[in-house]
């Protein structure tokens, strides 16, 4: 029997002077949603310049994308967000959705 394809998300954080950066990989998707969801919620209060780094990741869901929007919301009060450097399939995500509208995309 095949193994089942399991969702596996690494973040790795690196926070200095009011900057917060997360380096995301694997899949964001309604198993993993929760964990970035926690360490978002968890980590902004005083943060001017959040950035995520999707380089590594593979696939997002709307589970995923629910998370970065609401970290815009809180960013939209208290300094910028950007996301970074995601591979054609998630930025073809981003914009089939709109959000490449919504959120600071660099490529």
């Amino acid at each position: 029997m095949a193994a089942a394809n399991v969702s596996v998300l690494k973040i790795d954080k690196v926070s200095s002077d009011g900057s917060l950066t997360f380096s995301l990989g694997g899949r964001l998707d309604s198993t993993t949603a929760s964990q970035l969801e926690a360490e978002v919620k968890g980590g902004l209060s005083g943060v001017k310049d959040l950035a995520f780094d999707i380089s590594a990741l593979e696939f997002i869901s709307s589970a995923g994308l629910r998370v970065l929007l609401m970290a815009q919301k809180t960013m939209n009060k208290q300094g910028n967000m950007v996301i970074r450097h995601p591979i054609p399939d998630v930025l073809k995500v981003f914009e089939v959705t709109g959000f490449s509208n919504i959120l600071t995309i660099e490529k």
